[in-house]
C-alpha cells in the first residue's frame, strides 16, 4: 500500500515557497520576524515598519540580509 501525500516530508519546505505564495502572507508579521527586522533595520540604517504582513517582512528581511551581509553562508 503506498503512502498518503505529505508535503511536509517533501525536499522543499514552506521556507522556500515565494511569499506571495503563503496563504497567511496578509497576516501580521510575526513577534520573530519583528525583532529580527528590527535589528536589521537598526544595522542597515533604514526605517522599522511595524506593520508590514509576513510575507512583506520575509522580503524586508531578504533585502536587508543582503544589505547587512547577515544571513549569508561564509
Amino acid at each position: 500500500m503506498a503512502e498518503p501525500h505529505n508535503p511536509k516530508t517533501e525536499p522543499f519546505s514552506n521556507a522556500e515557497k515565494d511569499p506571495d505564495d503563503w496563504t497567511t502572507g496578509d497576516e501580521p508579521m510575526t513577534g520573530a520576524q519583528a525583532s529580527y527586522l528590527k535589528t536589521l533595520s537598526e544595522e542597515a540604517g533604514a526605517p522599522f515598519d511595524d506593520s508590514l504582513t509576513k510575507a512583506n517582512a520575509s522580503k524586508a528581511i531578504d533585502a536587508l540580509q543582503a544589505k547587512t551581509g547577515r544571513g549569508t553562508e561564509s
